[in-house]
């Protein structure tokens, strides 16, 4: 069976983890994946991720961080949907809740955090929110 939205699936694994309280979370992997994650990590979201292929499946696994017992990530949220692309200007970047989130871009430098995007003056895609 085909997944429709690979990055909504990681998005919504991480969210399940965290909310089961899971150390570490496997999913199927994918280059663009793979950047989210290290930006995640860069962010602090998570504590580390690990690319691994055994001949025919790549997985991503990625490490959960906890900080008194709660997850770090308290909510993703999905922007640019393959129904709905949204893209942003790099002077329109959004801030998510007010600062203290993350928005996470892809640009034609690739997968940027916010703050990096704007620092590289480039806009793009709307992936997804952290907070």
């Amino acid at each position: 069976m085909s997944m429709q939205d690979p990055i909504a699936d990681m998005l919504t694994r991480l969210r399940n983890a965290g909310a089961a309280g899971l150390k570490k979370v496997e999913m199927p992997s994918s280059k663009e994946k793979a950047a989210i994650a290290k930006v995640l990590k860069s962010e602090g979201y998570i504590k580390d991720f690990a690319v691994s292929e055994d001949g025919v499946k790549r997985q991503l696994s990625i490490e959960l961080k906890y900080a008194n017992g709660k997850s770090v990530i308290e909510g993703l949220e999905r922007v640019s949907k393959p129904s709905c692309r949204v893209h942003c200007g790099s002077r329109e970047i959004p801030r998510v809740r007010n600062g203290l989130g993350t928005v996470i871009l892809t640009t034609p430098e690739g997968v940027l955090s916010g703050r990096e995007a704007a620092k590289a003056n480039v806009g793009g895609e709307i992936l997804c929110y952290v907070w």
